[in-house]
């Protein structure tokens, strides 16, 4: 029985579960590949306000990357300084609330990355608001008219970036940071050798362009940041001088995303535990819910894995809305009622799925903390 297991008997299941002590040492580890950069926490790996509130009183860490506007209000309102909004945001009501809220103009930046946005924020806000901004800059290779990488902003020369920083100053905005997300690098595993060129390409391509964007927007905007990275590449940046401040959160849970990297490996920390309900056949057990599929590309990548290795979710089911088997060697050992462990492929999106997560440390539950949920609030 493993140290969450023996902590967790008798709580009913499904439930959540986190590991204090790897959580811990994921982010020291983090911290350690950072190299003495500061790292912003990317709140959607996380969605707990208690877990956010850990690692930003730990060395290395400093302001949350949030995932939606009305997300930071929230946090701000709780608390939590310097919170950087990485996604563009059209939510008018949430943009009429940053604007009356004197603190949350002080500790709230928003992304942008273009002037058809700017034009737009202008629209809700108002000429001359001083609202924070920071332009998102895209991280991509381009072989000719192949793009390689996630499709972000339309941002990727000194040119662009310049253009929309101008824009947003006439329109009243503060230009204040950039951000630079090499999503092809921080958050795609080593799975093939076009995979692992692609990312030497970036790592090799991208310092140049980078620098030469921060450079462009210095002699027209004082920044008080730029961002980049995440769990896959914070070791990239050493001696990086144009990044102020990297961004990781998943590598904190440790999901099976990062099973496939070959330069770190966290420790699963977040893990889920779903209850024995029947037994359909010989060396097949079947679980009360488990449907918990990440998003991205579909495929087997994406969904929830047993923590141990002798069982394996059936081809033909897969994880399931209400029910999930499982079948191998350790399946007839299970008995009904036992819960059955189960990693997720990515991090923070699982929490959508539960009101609370049980915080163990050494052989006993120590807190439980409300996730996002838990406490009534859903982003998006």
């Amino acid at each position: 029985m493993t140290r969450l297991a023996a902590a967790t008997r008798g709580l009913s299941a499904p439930l959540a579960a986190l590991d204090l002590t790897a959580f811990d040492a994921n982010a020291g580890d983090l911290a350690r590949r950072a190299g003495g950069l500061p790292i912003r926490v990317a709140s959607k790996s996380l969605r707990c306000r208690d877990a956010l509130t850990r690692v930003l009183a730990l060395p290395g860490y400093a302001g949350v990357m949030a995932y939606a506007l009305a997300e930071a209000l929230w946090l701000v309102g709780h608390g939590i300084d310097d919170v950087f909004v990485a996604y563009p945001s059209v939510d008018r009501a949430a943009l009429a609330a940053l604007l009356r809220d004197d603190r949350a103009r002080a500790e709230v930046t928003i992304t942008i990355d273009s002037v058809e946005h700017v034009d737009l924020l202008a629209d809700a806000l108002g000429r001359g608001s001083r609202v924070r901004v920071a332009i998102d800059v895209d991280c991509s290779v381009r072989l000719g008219r192949l793009h390689l990488g996630v499709r972000r902003s339309p941002v990727r020369t000194p040119s662009d970036a310049v253009t929309v920083a101008r824009a947003a100053q006439a329109a009243g905005l503060s230009v204040v940071g950039a951000l630079f997300y090499d999503a092809q690098v921080a958050g795609l595993p080593d799975a093939s050798a076009v995979v692992r060129w692609l990312k030497r390409r970036t790592v090799a391509e991208l310092p140049e362009r980078r620098a030469a964007v921060v450079e462009a927007l210095r002699g027209v905007a004082n920044l008080a940041f730029v961002n980049g990275g995440g769990t896959g590449s914070l070791h990239t940046f050493t001696g990086d001088a144009s990044v102020t401040e990297l961004a990781a959160g998943s590598g904190l849970y440790g999901p099976t995303l990062f099973d496939g990297y070959r330069s770190f490996h966290p420790e699963p920390a977040l893990q889920v535990g779903l209850p024995a309900v029947r037994r359909p056949a010989p060396g097949v057990v079947t679980l009360f819910s488990g449907g918990y599929v990440a998003s991205g590309e579909p495929g087997w990548s994406r969904v929830p894995h047993p923590v141990d290795r002798a069982l394996a979710l059936l081809r033909t089911e897969g994880a399931g809305e209400v029910q999930t088997p499982v079948r191998g060697a350790s399946a007839d050992r299970v008995a009904l009622g036992d819960t059955v462990w189960f990693r997720g492929a990515k991090a923070g999106e699982l929490l959508e799925r539960f009101d609370t997560v049980h915080v163990v440390e050494g052989d006993a539950v120590v807190a439980t903390w409300p996730t996002y949920r838990g406490e009534g609030r859903n982003f998006g």
